[in-house]
């Protein structure tokens, strides 16, 4: 059994429970005085028998996965030989990784018997125990189930209890968002310090050349690499500052169309329309970018004497913010629709023409959800890749010229990842640098906004 087998056996169940103890409640109900009710509905009840289902059942389902591998090792373990083990030029976890990765239908020419005879043991192992036990935790929700319908009896608040639940699941459901967030960040940091065990914090944050190139041989020139991380830095302010040139006055200048000046109909037309282009893929904006909007800039300049590269920050942060538009656009849409009415009233009633309310009433009241559609579309900005690497490429080029060629560093930290290199060299490890500067510096443009948009409400709140 698999484990989409048994997720469709759970729901199954689960619909089943929900009609048996919905009626199971209602006949109880029904048998009991007028004087003496059930004291929660029905479907109270059959909650409550549902969790009991699914609840236990995830639990243990996580606990299997997690003791897998270590069963999975121990069976391969006690089905090898003593003198397969010794003979084998390896530990004994890569002995059973071998066995793991070995194809019992087609194996590898020259590739030992008993391994290949270990491999078919441990699939027709695992097939039996992990069937048994899907088995048996689906056995034991049934059961824990069917003693939670019993439970039904005026006595029994089931409202209470199945509220006590969600609270429980809510809660947990906190705390797992927060051990995620812990460990990303502390996985960033560890791999961060042993990159500035290898290169100074001063010359990765100040230094002016990137080029983490290693070389092969120790006395080739250049051999430690060069990591000042200036211009990663310098090129994804200057794409961000361009695109968010292009998305912000018109996402905020549509939205302040759609939401005030146009009709019903024609927001109906136009917002969808508008709202396609947050769904289209950043790849076709990245070739949209290469093949229409680089070479039409490269030719402009070519009529006006300016001398713009095939891949320019220019291009991809136009086409970076065509792509933000619509989050800016729809978000402070839906906010400026959510101001209240009375308070655009009472600026009619002082005089005020629509386009005074806009600006002095409508825009100020609705500001902390304008710039949360700002930020949303900053972290966007920052975060984007594909477009600058077919767009603005891959150089690092210190320069504020947005006609020449810069990369950002989401680019720089995929560039890093590619291909067959070891996590311990300062090349690979410079990925994570740039990736926990990256993680404070939105951190730290994050308490920014917070700190804005709590000065603006302490004024108009």
């Amino acid at each position: 059994m698999g484990l989409g087998s048994f997720c469709v056996l759970i729901i199954l169940i689960a619909t089943f429970i929900t009609w048996y103890g919905n009626n199971k409640a209602l006949r109880v109900n029904h048998a009991l005085d007028k004087d003496l009710k059930l004291p929660s509905l029905p479907k109270y009840y059959s909650f409550y028998a549902i969790l009991w289902l699914i609840i236990p059942s995830t639990i243990l389902i996580l606990t299997w996965y997690i003791a897998k591998p270590l069963i999975l090792d121990a069976i391969v373990l006690s089905f090898i030989s003593e003198n397969t083990i010794t003979n084998f030029p390896g530990n004994t976890s890569m002995l059973v990784d071998r066995v793991k990765s070995i194809n019992i239908e087609r194996p590898f020419p020259g590739t030992d018997k008993n391994l290949i005879e270990a491999a078919v043991y441990l699939k027709q192992t695992l097939e039996r125990v992990q069937t048994f036990t899907l088995l048996g935790i689906l056995s034991l929700g049934c059961f824990l189930s069917f003693i939670a319908i019993k439970k039904i009896a005026p006595a029994f608040r089931a409202r209470q209890v199945v509220e006590k639940y969600n609270v429980a699941i809510l809660l947990v459901c906190s705390v797992v968002a927060i051990v995620t967030t812990i460990g990303i960040v502390f996985s960033l940091i560890f791999e961060a310090l042993r990159f500035f065990d290898k290169i100074p914090l001063f010359d990765f944050l100040f230094g002016l050349s990137w080029s983490p190139q290693m070389a092969i041989r120790e006395d080739q020139v250049a051999s430690q690499g060069s990591f000042g991380a200036i211009p990663i830095f310098a090129g994804t302010l200057l794409i961000t500052i361009i695109a968010m040139t292009v998305a912000i006055p018109v996402g905020l200048t549509s939205a302040i169309f759609l939401s005030q000046y146009a009709s019903p109909m024609t927001r109906s037309i136009i917002k969808p329309i508008l709202e396609i282009l947050a769904g289209v893929p950043t790849v076709v904006y990245g070739f949209f970018a290469a093949i229409t909007v680089g070479p039409f800039l490269k030719g402009l300049g070519d009529v006006f004497s300016l001398n713009i590269a095939s891949e320019s920050a220019l291009a991809a942060g136009s086409v970076m913010g065509i792509m933000i538009i619509p989050f800016i656009s729809s978000l402070s849409d839906d906010v400026m629709s959510a101001v209240p009415q009375n308070l655009k009233d009472g600026s009619y009633a002082m005089g005020a023409t629509k386009s005074e309310t806009v600006k002095k009433v409508i825009l100020p009241a609705a500001l902390p959800g304008i710039v949360g559609a700002i930020l949303l579309a900053v972290s966007r900005a920052v975060g984007e890749t594909m477009i600058v690497v077919m767009a603005a490429g891959i150089a690092a080029n210190l320069t504020a010229n947005p006609l020449e060629a810069v990369t950002t560093v989401t680019v720089q930290i995929v560039t890093l990842l590619i291909g067959d290199q070891e996590f311990d060299s300062a090349k690979t490890l410079a990925a994570f640098a740039l990736g926990i500067t990256l993680f404070v510096v939105t951190l730290m443009l994050n308490l920014f906004a917070l700190r804005i948009v709590h000065k603006y409400r302490e004024k108009y709140e």
